[in-house]
């Protein structure tokens, strides 16, 4: 144990190969090694500990490995423990019906956002998003609402550590533009991704409250952009997606509307 940062070393190498893995999907014990600098009988000897504990799995075909759904599965108790999935439900639903369009809710991790759940348009063309999957904070409607509803402080402490990257022409990829924006999202309740992730998607978010006032998470419509241009929706789906939030965050003891 490292006396003065009190971090097993073991432990570490351990989740930097989950976090490898989670990233890669699917490596075998050479490509391990090479990618995070570590001697094979380490990684021989760690993999071979989170297999027995069924937090990876090997594909017999080629000796590789994968992470199992087990952190999958512990992230899910979480989020069931804070109730948070089972009372959005009935939200997301409702904002289904009436706007026939993908509805999503996410929680941030770190510099990324989670989708905990969803509801599929009926629509042919429609955005897949699916749960359990990250995206960057800083390029996507879920994640650009909670930051802009967060202390500065904790805003930026998360954004020094982001790798901007320019997904689109769109993409806002510094401190000083998004929280330009973050001014502009407070005033309407609201935000807006305009193709900022994915060419050819926008998204209408709001913010959940707890009973402190700190943001849990987001909820929003995803439309494909030639179908958001066609009924001229900003202002719309924007009033529906903020009512909704709000009245979520009621149930989470949130009043300060």
């Amino acid at each position: 144990m490292n006396e003065r940062s009190n971090t097993v070393k073991s432990i570490v190498k351990a989740f930097d190969i989950l976090e490898l893995l989670d990233k890669r999907r699917e490596l075998g014990i050479t490509e391990i090694s090479e990618e995070l600098k570590m001697d094979k009988s380490t990684v021989h000897r760690l993999i071979s500990t989170l297999k027995d504990k069924d937090y990876v799995v090997q594909n017999p075909s080629n000796n590789k490995y994968a992470n199992s759904f087990k952190l999958f599965e512990m992230g899910n108790n979480a989020i069931e423990r804070l109730g948070l999935r089972r009372l959005a439900q009935p939200y997301l639903e409702q904002i289904a019906r009436i706007t026939n369009e993908t509805v999503n809710i996410a929680v941030m991790y770190d510099t990324n956002i989670i989708y905990i759940d969803k509801i599929e348009s009926p629509a042919t063309i429609k955005v897949d998003l699916s749960i359990g999957k990250k995206l960057p904070v800083y390029c996507t409607g879920l994640g650009k609402v909670m930051l802009a509803y967060m202390p500065e402080d904790k805003v930026l402490k998360i954004l020094e550590n982001m790798d901007f990257i320019k997904y689109t022409d769109k993409t806002v990829a510094n401190i000083q533009g998004l929280f330009k924006q973050f001014i502009e999202i407070k005033e309407k309740g609201y935000c807006i991704d305009d193709e900022e992730y994915v060419e050819g998607l926008k998204c209408v978010a709001a913010p959940i409250f707890n009973y402190y006032g700190e943001v849990i998470a987001a909820i929003s419509i995803a439309i494909p952009k030639y179908r958001y241009n066609a009924g001229e929706k900003d202002i719309g789906y924007g009033n529906l997606i903020k009512t909704t939030a709000a009245n979520l965050s009621k149930e989470f003891g949130y009043t300060h509307y």
